[in-house]
C-alpha cells in the first residue's frame, strides 16, 4: 500500500494532534515502520486511504496521567 499521509492522534481522547503530507514525511514513516516490526502494532494503525495514524497521548491527557497515574491501570478511563 502507498502512504499519501502521517497522522498524529491521541490514543485516549481521539484528538488529532498533528499530520504530515507524505511527501514531507517519507523518512518518519519508513522508521516508524521499522518500529512496527519489535512492538509496533500498539501505535501504527494504517486505513484504505493511504493513511498512515501514531497513536500518541495529547498534551491534555498526558498531564493528567501524570496527574492521576492509577489511570494507566485502566483499558479506557475518559468517557
Amino acid at each position: 500500500m502507498k502512504l499519501k499521509n502521517l497522522r498524529y492522534s491521541c490514543r485516549h481522547c481521539n484528538t488529532e494532534v498533528g499530520s504530515i503530507p507524505f511527501a514531507s514525511a517519507e523518512e518518519v514513516i519508513r522508521e516508524l515502520q521499522r518500529a512496527e516490526e519489535g512492538n509496533g502494532e500498539h501505535f501504527l494503525e494504517y486505513d484504505d486511504n493511504g493513511s498512515m495514524t501514531v497513536r500518541c497521548i495529547c498534551e491534555q491527557c498526558e498531564q493528567s496521567l501524570r496527574m492521576n497515574p492509577d489511570y494507566y491501570a485502566l483499558r479506557k478511563w475518559i468517557q
